[in-house]
């Protein structure tokens, strides 16, 4: 019963937030970032800014937050061992992408896709926003190099890992970047797998997802 409750609290949280963050981004898309206060933002949700700050420690975090880092520790945790690193990392981003646009392809964007090309055009055209953006690319990190566990088991691995990452993370900055200018028009999954073949050749990253 305990881990029953615990599960419907996390649900419960996780709804919140999400209808929070809602609120938050079309307002900042409506009336612009700096001219929208967090207390807009709780009125709009139907919340106390205390409940949003709960939840959102800071303003930024009201666009920066997602489920980017989880999901991909989750995909890299269940990747097989035998693969080169640079594919399990970049299979793990390119999976996240796809869970994080709704499976959408570009022409009908669903409405996640529409979600996360707001936040991204925030984060584009936002000073503070894009600053704060680079320490997510170093949570990200963190979250890949968690996600091996036992793996990174010394710093010569830690380093090779880090490098591996740090790789992927730039090359699927570039892809999203052009999904972001392209209006959401491309598959961003699609544009994330061109930008590690670019980067990392197409033997390692084909069209064959064994290869």
């Amino acid at each position: 019963m305990t881990d029953q409750h615990s599960t419907l609290r996390a649900q419960r949280r996780s709804e919140t937030q999400r209808m929070i963050q809602a609120h938050a981004v079309r307002l900042f898309t409506e009336r612009g970032y700096d001219a929208t206060a967090v207390t807009d933002v709780a009125e709009a949700a139907g919340v106390s800014p205390m409940t949003v700050y709960r939840h959102f420690p800071t303003k930024e975090d009201l666009v920066l937050f997602d489920r980017n880092g989880r999901i991909v520790g989750e995909r890299i945790a269940a990747s097989s061992t035998a693969r080169p690193l640079v594919r399990r990392i970049g299979d793990a981003l390119i999976e996240s992408a796809t869970t994080l646009t709704g499976g959408g392809h570009g022409d009908d964007p669903t409405a996640d896709e529409r979600f996360l090309l707001a936040r991204l055009r925030l984060m584009i055209s936002t000073p503070a926003l894009r600053a704060k953006h680079l320490d997510n690319q170093y949570v990200l990190q963190r979250a890949i190099v968690d996600g091996l566990g036992d793996e990174v088991g010394d710093p010569d691995t830690m380093f090779r890992t880090q490098a591996a990452a740090s790789a992927c993370l730039a090359a699927m900055h570039m892809a999203v970047m052009r999904w972001a200018e392209d209006d959401g028009r491309s598959d961003l999954p699609d544009l994330i797998a061109q930008a590690f073949a670019a980067a990392f050749g197409d033997s390692l990253f084909g069209a064959d997802p064994d290869a």
